[in-house]
Formats: C-alpha cells, sequence, structure tokens
C-alpha cells in the first residue's frame, strides 16, 4: 500500500476521523434536541461536542507535526495537511452551530419544526457519507470516489430542503415577524454549511485519489 511505511499516523489519523465522526452525530441530537425543547439533552450533547472538538484539535495538532517532524509522507504532504484541516472544519462547524443555538435562543415555530429535523438529518447525512472516503484515501484510493456519490446526492438534497425551508418560512407564516424570519433564515445557513463542508472535502478527496493512484 501506498502509505504501509507510516502505518502510525494513519492510526492516529483513524482516531481524529472517529472523533470528528462522533462529532456530527453529537450535533445531529443536539439540534433535536433544542427543536423539542429538551433542555437537559441539550445541554448535555453541547458540552459532549466542545470536548470532542477539543480531542480533534489536539489530534489534528499532533498529526500536523509528526507528518512535518518525521518526513513522513513527503509527496502528499500539502493534499494531506488540507485534508485534515477540511475534516477538523466539519467538527468546528458543528461545536459553532450548536453554539449559535445555545447563545441566541431562535424562535422555532411548532409547524417548522419536522421541516428543521429533516434538514439538519439530511446536511448531517451528507457529512457523514464523505467520512468513509476519508478512511479510504489512505488505504484504497482507487475506491474512494466511488464512495462520493452518496455525498453528493444529500448534498443536492440538504439544498433542496433548504429552499424549501426558507419558501415556507417567508410565504406561509404570515403571523411570524419579518426579524424573526431572518433569524431563521440564519439558522438554515447554518446547517446548510456542514453539508457544504462536507461537499468541499469530497471535491478535494477526488482530486487526491487521481495523485495518490499514480
Amino acid at each position: 500500500m501506498l502509505f504501509k511505511t507510516a502505518k502510525s499516523i494513519i492510526h492516529k489519523i483513524d482516531e481524529f476521523i472517529d472523533t470528528v465522526e462522533q462529532g456530527i452525530l453529537v450535533f445531529r441530537s443536539g439540534v433535536h434536541d433544542y427543536i423539542i425543547k429538551d433542555t437537559h439533552n441539550f445541554q448535555y450533547n453541547f458540552e459532549k461536542l466542545d470536548k470532542l472538538e477539543s480531542r480533534a484539535d489536539k489530534l489534528r495538532r499532533s498529526i500536523e507535526s509528526e507528518l512535518i517532524s518525521k518526513s513522513l509522507l513527503p509527496a502528499h504532504h500539502v493534499e494531506i495537511l488540507k485534508l485534515i484541516d477540511h475534516i477538523d472544519d466539519i467538527i468546528d462547524i458543528s461545536k459553532q452551530n450548536l453554539g449559535q443555538f445555545d447563545a441566541e435562543v431562535p424562535m422555532i415555530p411548532e409547524e417548522l419544526n419536522n421541516d428543521l429535523i429533516r434538514l439538519t438529518e439530511t446536511s448531517v447525512k451528507t457529512a457523514e457519507m464523505v467520512i468513509p472516503a476519508c478512511r479510504a484515501i489512505f488505504t484504497d484510493p482507487n475506491n474512494v470516489k466511488e464512495k462520493l456519490n452518496k455525498v453528493y446526492y444529500y448534498e443536492k438534497e440538504t439544498d433542496k430542503l433548504a429552499i424549501d425551508f426558507k419558501r415556507k418560512v417567508f410565504q406561509e407564516l404570515n403571523d411570524v415577524k419579518l426579524s424573526e424570519k431572518f433569524h431563521l433564515r440564519y439558522f438554515s445557513l447554518h446547517i446548510e454549511s456542514l453539508s457544504d463542508k462536507a461537499e468541499e472535502i469530497a471535491d478535494l478527496l477526488t482530486s487526491m485519489s487521481i495523485k495518490f493512484r499514480i
């Protein structure tokens, strides 16, 4: 394999990806808890995500330091470091977004609950689908591209659901103040950003898989 001489760093990268993946799932639970007004579990998940984000940051710094100090995989330093940063962005975005719910306490009309849950589920699904490809780039780069099809599918579904959500907010909720509608759109954009980042990672992995096969 391309990376068989760098097993220790690959193991650490795998642990890093595990942590980010856990963060994605905690984010999904946190948003759901907020929507159903489960304050206790929301705070629990917010604190848990904060710890996971800190752990991911430590692992990222350790990976970057080891790659450079030990001159591991020098031909692919730029791509690997960029990928690690992008993956770290996923858990950073998750924590920041949940933090926005905690700080700004958006008013979500009950009739939007299902729409926002579906939007969150689909955006999270996009991020989940990119994880197997992130792992495969280090072990099986020839099969990375086929793992990305679902990423692009769910990213498009997220865009569609986001438009539907905003259309409902601005065209159907006549009793909601305009300022509150803008606030809801703002949170829709927060949730969408997770899917957008996953798409960026998918594009990067496509390019990396071509280079790693050469």
